[in-house]
């Protein structure tokens, strides 16, 4: 992998990490407040992973790990290879108010919570191709 396709999915992957926090975080709070507290770290771990509630965060998840795995590869990524990660990465942050699944909670969560709509602008940003050097 060049280190400019390197560094610019990496600079995804960062970016791509923090907003699943931040949208993990939104959830966590919607969640107690419908739900009632969770008792743990622990609890919440198992509710992040098996929950329904949460289920809809699981594409994110999986490109994350994609990423992951794409830059802890023995082999040079290729441009292609990498251009495919980054068009999942743009058709996943696609929010839609007609929507399902993903896209109609990112939209919701797009609506509801700044903290996402900052976290989503960092994403975007690295995803421009200016950011490739």
């Amino acid at each position: 992998m060049t280190t400019a396709i390197h560094q610019r999915l990496k600079d995804i992957r960062d970016a791509l990490l923090h907003l699943h926090k931040t949208l993990v975080d939104a959830e966590h709070v919607n969640y107690e407040k419908t739900m009632g507290a969770i008792q743990s770290p622990n609890h919440f771990l198992q509710l992040l992973t098996s929950d329904p509630w949460f289920a809809w965060l699981q594409p994110m998840s999986q490109l994350i790990v994609a990423l992951d795995e794409a830059l802890d590869e023995k082999e040079p990524l290729r441009a292609p290879a990498a251009d495919t990660l980054i068009q999942q990465t743009r058709a996943l942050l696609i929010a839609s108010e007609e929507g399902e699944g993903f896209s109609r909670h990112y939209f919701d969560a797009l609506q509801g919570e700044a903290d996402v709509v900052l976290a989503h602008a960092a994403v975007v940003k690295a995803l421009r191709p200016s950011q490739m050097k």
